[in-house]
């Protein structure tokens, strides 16, 4: 036995409530006590709150260029990690929404069941390389999914499309 084994170093347990609830979630949290409780939310709060979310896509896609114009194009390429994410986008996804809608969806006009058909067939969040940059995960593997899933739309949408016709 080594020396390493026999020491023991005692490793302190924390709890970090910020990983627990974080500034989305809590938002969430208050917006639903805000709905059920049905008070009234102010005006220039509404606004700002709106102009605050519409840019949210923009800055993540800002983000991705940037990450991308680090990398390199060259970094966008097809690999077997990113053919499984992208399968489940595109294959998975549609064909568990089509279940959902078969099976508790029947009651939904058309218009909707295809609404929600094409919504879970759509690409990657756009928002996805700064989520996973906030939890120290692999942003240029994200950066990928969401980059290679946005180019493949040109072929998913039509054809989701036209497959919805058949099954929907």
């Amino acid at each position: 036995m080594t020396t390493d084994s026999l020491v023991q170093t005692k490793t302190e347990v924390s709890f970090d409530l910020k990983k627990l609830l974080p500034p989305p979630l809590i938002g969430f949290l208050v917006a639903i006590v805000f709905l059920i409780v049905k008070i009234p939310v102010p005006q220039v709060m509404t606004k700002t709150l709106t102009y605050a979310g519409n840019i949210v896509t923009p800055l993540s896609l800002i983000y991705i260029g940037i990450v991308l114009a680090k990398a390199g194009l060259a970094t966008v390429k097809l690999d077997k990690d990113s053919v499984f994410a992208l399968c489940g986008r595109f294959l998975i996804a549609p064909l568990l929404m089509m279940i959902v809608l078969k099976t508790i969806g029947t009651n939904l006009p058309n218009l909707e069941a295809q609404t929600f058909m094409l919504q879970s067939a759509v690409s990657s969040l756009a928002v996805m390389p700064i989520l996973v940059h906030q939890g120290n995960g692999d942003v240029e593997y994200a950066t990928n999914i969401v980059t290679l899933s946005t180019v493949l739309l040109v072929v998913v949408i039509p054809s989701v499309m036209s497959i919805m016709h058949f099954v929907i």
